[in-house]
């Protein structure tokens, strides 16, 4: 059934991400000419044009970034504590399923954005000229790695590309579980679901300063040190989401008001 919703919510969440991806697509390739013109030409009104391009690319940029953002936690919202939440838990699925289908999707659209932002930016600023040096750039520095670091550049690589992954979902499952709390109240759930947002954070922040204390005087000098730096925040990462999750899912099963 996860794979149900999962398609379910790929279809209705790609309906708005695609075009956006498409539209920042464009403009980055009208961004790229525009950066020709603001360097070849003198005339006022192409300046103008070519300026105005490149603000709707900032634009566009934004835009994307927000409504990756917006679309996460509407979905949640609309889904699971708004009124069709009434739909939804009667569904044979179980709330981890539900739960998770929004994680995964939200991950997974973080993810595209991030790959399309860099994208966008390296066509909007490329240039014929430049691939020969970007790709003597890049072999020199997996050269290095390589001769430095050997089989620990890729072990690096993949233990950055998982923080990443855990990180991005422990961060949604924040949200979810503010929204959670704030909906398990009769009124004001919008604002208390900001004020239980905030107040994870702080808590998070608190933690983090104290246990930074703890890794004073850690030698981060060899390779090992920094696979044991790593790992250990993958796994901090990984506790911190496995909390927010079950604070998640216990709310919508015993203290889900959808009144």
């Amino acid at each position: 059934m996860l794979s149900k919703l999962l398609k379910h919510e790929f279809r209705a969440t790609g309906r708005i991400m695609g075009p956006l991806y498409l539209v920042l697509l464009a403009l980055s390739i009208c961004a790229n000419f525009s950066i020709r013109l603001l360097d070849s030409s003198d005339a006022r009104f192409l300046n103008i044009l070519g300026g105005l391009i490149m603000v709707l690319f900032v634009l566009c940029i934004t835009a994307v970034c927000i409504m990756t953002l917006v679309l996460m936690i509407n979905r949640f919202r609309t889904n699971l504590l708004g009124d069709e939440g009434y739909v939804m838990f009667t569904l044979p699925v179980s709330v981890h399923e539900q739960v998770w289908s929004k994680i995964i999707v939200s991950v997974v659209w973080f993810i595209a954005t991030g790959v399309a932002v860099c994208l966008a930016a390296l066509i909007a600023a490329f240039r014929v000229a430049y691939v020969g040096q970007i790709v003597e750039a890049i072999r020199e520095v997996m050269a290095h790695i390589t001769a430095y670091y050997a089989i620990n550049g890729v072990g690096f690589l993949l233990e950055f590309i998982v923080l990443c992954f855990v990180g991005i979902a422990s961060s949604c499952l924040q949200c979810y579980a503010s929204m959670a709390v704030g909906h398990s109240f009769a009124n004001h759930k919008t604002l208390l679901s900001v004020v239980f947002f905030f107040v994870f954070q702080f808590a998070l922040q608190f933690l983090g300063l104290s246990g930074a204390f703890s890794f004073e005087g850690f030698n981060f000098g060899g390779p090992q040190a920094i696979h044991a730096f790593m790992l250990i925040l993958i796994g901090l990462s990984a506790a911190v989401g496995a909390v927010f999750y079950i604070i998640t899912t216990q709310m919508l099963k015993k203290r889900l008001n959808l009144e």
